[in-house]
């Protein structure tokens, strides 16, 4: 299997990597568009600041590519987002791969939410083997609004999207590959998809 992680310099992509590796498979770092085509699972990892995040997938035009694939893709924390329609961070226009605004987290809460919160409601094979309410990792400032495309969520100052799916895409706002064993065990069932 050809696993390819999306490189496109924001962040935590040898987290992600070793996490693979520990599940027995390799992938490849690349943001060459040839190779993530031929890719028979694409990783879209994100860590950064969203309006600077998307003027580097459109110098290289991946902004272009991603929204056209058809094998099984997986948008993790800001690449989730990116997958949406709009972020108010930076009023940046997203791939519109999900229908969903991402928005910032009130005042009334600390923000960036930090550490480990509990994802409910869950509805995809993503999940299987997973528990209601388990524990994942979180590092985010904004959110994707709850949407029909909405397959799991959490609640920090309000319930929000922290997993989205339509078709073969697939978005989890929390860090799989720093979530134990249940991050793992997401990790690898999005690699049997």
């Amino acid at each position: 299997m050809k696993i390819v992680i999306i490189n496109y310099g924001a962040g935590n992509i040898q987290s992600i990597k070793f996490a693979i590796q520990r599940l027995g498979f390799e992938a490849v770092l690349s943001n060459n568009v040839e190779e993530i085509l031929q890719a028979d699972k694409v990783i879209f990892p994100g860590v950064g600041e969203a309006s600077s995040a998307m003027k580097m997938l459109k110098s290289t035009g991946l902004d272009q590519i991603i929204p056209q694939l058809k094998q099984p893709v997986l948008g993790i924390c800001l690449g989730m987002q990116l997958m949406c329609k709009h972020s108010e961070e930076g009023d940046t226009k997203g791939l519109g791969i999900f229908n969903v605004e991402v928005k910032r987290f009130s005042n009334q809460v600390k923000v960036p939410q930090i550490g480990w919160n509990q994802i409910t409601n869950l509805k995809s094979e993503l999940f299987k083997g997973i528990k209601e309410e388990e524990f994942m990792y979180l590092v985010h400032s904004f959110y994707a609004e709850k949407c029909s495309e909405m397959i799991a969520e959490t609640n920090y100052d309000l319930a929000y999207a922290s997993a989205l799916q339509k078709d073969n895409f697939y978005g989890v706002q929390f860090h799989p590959e720093k979530s134990s064993n249940a991050g793992e065990k997401i990790l690898e069932n999005f690699l049997k998809c």
